[in-house]
């Protein structure tokens, strides 16, 4: 696990895991950065599958090993660059977070610090945007702190909302943002070539 020269990525998910694949697309023959790990909470997640796909390891893991540290022990034992949430639901606890300073990323699929918090992902965000009569919508990739969506930001892009747009056609406009720009922004911070955060 340490032999490679390469930067090491651990991707946490907790669904199909369509941001994961991205990642192990962009990733797979890179010169110098490397997803080294899948962790999931769920058993279940398509993203594990994903993952095998790509002969990258995957760990399955429930909320007591989070809670006690052994997940963080697992994570340690990849070597992490940086950790990237890819549509993983449950709040890190302040321990992890510590651990891994600096090193932990996540991207949710509105303009932060609007339509954020405890419960805010998937539908209920794009539910929630609408119902703001929202003009854009967008993404926000981010630094994750011991808080639900409030850690610094990194890179915000936006999208129009339209006047006829569902859940479903807004959420499929944020996730191609996501698909198109999440590999970018790990590339950019494993590589220092940082951008200052947009508007």
């Amino acid at each position: 696990m340490g032999t490679s020269s390469k930067k090491n990525i651990v991707i946490f998910a907790s669904g199909s895991g369509s941001n994961a694949q991205r990642l192990l697309e962009q990733f797979e023959n890179h010169p110098a950065i490397q997803v080294a790990a899948l962790f999931s909470n769920n058993p279940d997640a398509f993203a594990l599958q994903r993952a095998e796909n790509f002969n990258v390891p995957t760990v399955v893991f429930d909320r007591p090993s989070l809670k006690d540290g052994t997940v963080a022990q697992q994570v340690y034992a990849y070597e992490p660059d940086l950790i990237v949430l890819a549509g993983f639901l449950w709040l890190l606890p302040a321990e992890f977070v510590k651990a891994f300073h600096n090193k932990i990323i996540n991207i949710h699929p509105a303009l932060l610090p609007r339509f954020g918090g405890k419960g805010m992902h998937g539908q209920h965000v794009h539910q929630a945007v609408l119902d703001a009569a929202e003009a854009q919508t967008g993404i926000t990739i981010h630094y994750v702190n011991e808080h639900y969506d409030e850690g610094a930001p990194i890179y915000q892009e936006t999208c129009p909302v339209r006047p006829d747009d569902t859940c479903e056609t807004l959420a499929a406009r944020v996730l191609s943002l996501e698909h198109q720009h999440l590999p970018r922004v790990v590339e950019e911070l494993l590589t220092q070539e940082k951008q200052t955060p947009r508007a």
